[in-house]
């Protein structure tokens, strides 16, 4: 009986020093910090559009944390805004977009519109980053799902065209707002706005480059973005698609909020495992979903279902 009460004694003893040792490293748990490299991982992170060293704004995550809709759109306008609290989290080789000290007066979300009413500090943006700022903004937190158009605010007065480049906004802002914008138009009539995504690295980090193609092509949609990410060589050279020449999309079906794309095996990655590219996956559903406005990718070889790129 004494040594099973020494024992008892020892053990309580040794819990409590670990206990005491946690708290006094982490003093309050609620205030630990995710470290920077989460980030990267798919569990919790969210998609951002942030800015690379060539310019573009890009598609890659970020970890967050909260799962309100509204709250949500905070953080992500949060670590949007240069040299804010949320500026480590950041990946690096991208940057901020939103000036420093803008401030969020307030936020409200009714019917799938965002309207957010920014500090003046919104509008200190250079004359050539002003419409990125904006595509940046829209593309992020149009990424949360209840939440299709935004308006913005300055101190309570609508911003209707950016004060530097004089460039027009709608009353309300959507994706078919555009993002890397190139245009190719020989008139103005019968243009067509067509989003693909390319593929972009940074170290061992992979993301997309969504680019808008304005034209007069009047081919359908799914077409142009199949030949484009094709095509080679593309338009820009720091651009990159995976989508080998020799695919061929053979059929597409458009289905209740999914389109179904039928291709040669020739999209197959490996042959014998029937297997497709994950940056071929991408490519393709992110430039389907942001130009039909579509949840779910379906791709199809000899009639047979492989995959399901869905929403996430």
């Amino acid at each position: 009986m004494l040594k099973k009460s020494a024992l008892r004694r020892i053990m309580v003893s040794s819990l409590a020093l670990i206990i005491v040792t946690i708290l006094y490293f982490f003093p309050d748990t609620k205030e630990l910090q995710i470290p920077k490299t989460t980030s990267y991982l798919s569990i919790d992170a969210t998609p951002i559009y942030l800015i690379n060293k060539d310019n573009y704004v890009i598609r890659t995550n970020i970890a967050t944390s909260s799962a309100n809709p509204l709250e949500k759109a905070q953080e992500l306008i949060t670590s949007l805004t240069i040299g804010s609290e949320k500026s480590d989290y950041i990946p690096k080789n991208f940057k901020a977009i939103i000036p420093k000290n803008t401030k969020v007066l307030n936020l409200s979300l009714e019917n799938n519109l965002l309207k957010i009413n920014f500090s003046p500090e919104f509008l200190n943006v250079p004359a050539p980053d002003e419409e990125k700022l904006i595509e940046a903004l829209v593309y992020t937190l149009t990424e949360i799902p209840e939440i299709k158009e935004i308006m913005i605010f300055i101190e309570n007065t609508k911003l209707n065209y950016l004060p530097q480049s004089k460039i027009s906004l709608p009353n309300t802002i959507k994706r078919d707002f555009g993002i890397n914008k190139i245009y190719d138009i020989t008139n103005l009539k019968d243009t067509t706005k067509t989003t693909i995504y390319y593929i972009g690295k940074e170290d061992n980090l992979t993301y997309y480059v969504p680019v808008t193609k304005i034209d007069n092509n009047s081919q359908n949609k799914i077409e142009i973005i199949i030949e484009e990410l094709k095509s080679s060589p593309i338009y820009e050279t720091n651009l990159i698609s995976y989508l080998a020449s020799s695919v061929k999309l053979l059929n597409y079906e458009e289905l209740e909020n999914q389109i179904s794309l039928s291709f040669n095996n020739a999209i197959f990655d490996d042959l014998s495992t029937k297997n497709i590219l994950e940056e071929v996956k991408y490519s393709i559903s992110l430039s389907v979903k942001d130009t039909y406005n579509v949840s779910d990718v379906i791709f199809k070889v000899d009639d047979e279902v492989i995959t399901t790129f869905k929403s996430q």
